[in-house]
């Protein structure tokens, strides 16, 4: 297994201890995490501060493995398919339990996951006929902020929470209108490619 792959299982397997860490009942254990006060306003839990370092060390490696993969020329077929499954384990699990405990709305999830499934439909249709669906720079730029936004909804948005202002969530919404726009421009550009395909 070259480097590349193993910095795309390195992000699954932060992204499964991101999930246990937000998810699992530690008060069943008799175990808690410190929670401080920050300038009065907002109360913090140590726990989401570690998730929130974790998934950023994940989300750099989201970007090395590609770039490396691409330097030393090591791009594989099963690279590609561990490293969009281990970006849906990161940014659509995280989602999930943001929008389970309440801190983001249950809409974006469920976008986010309905748009992975129709991409996933689409590059599948392209992959059997030798076609391979690159990224667009909508597509990128809805990573870009949905990454930040992740990062900062778990560092509680701070400290734009403490003036009042919600960077995070709006950071997140535009990442998943962003997501939309993408998903449609990708259809535009393939749907007549594909056509041409299957006659």
């Amino acid at each position: 297994m070259n480097l590349s792959n193993r910095l795309t299982i390195s992000r699954m397997i932060l992204s499964l201890i991101i999930l246990l860490l937000l998810l699992f009942p530690w008060n069943d254990l008799g175990l808690t995490f410190p929670t401080f006060l920050v300038m009065g306003k907002v109360i913090v839990d140590v726990k989401f501060l570690i998730a929130g370092v974790l998934f950023i060390i994940a989300s750099i490696t989201d970007y090395l493995d590609g770039k490396i993969a691409r330097k030393e020329k090591i791009e594989t077929d099963t690279g590609a398919i561990l490293d969009a499954v281990a970006d849906k384990f990161l940014v659509n699990g995280v989602l999930i339990v943001l929008a389970y405990l309440g801190f983001i709305s249950i809409i974006v999830p469920v976008v986010i996951v309905l748009r992975d499934i129709f991409m996933d439909a689409l590059r599948l249709i392209a992959a059997k006929n030798n076609k391979v669906i690159k990224a667009n720079k909508w597509g990128k730029l809805k990573t870009i902020f949905m990454l930040v936004g992740i990062s900062l909804m778990l560092f509680y948005n701070l400290p734009f929470e403490i003036w009042g202002i919600y960077i995070a969530e709006i950071l997140i919404d535009i990442a998943t209108v962003l997501s939309v726009i993408s998903a449609f421009l990708y259809y535009i550009e393939w749907k007549d490619k594909v056509k041409l395909i299957e006659k």
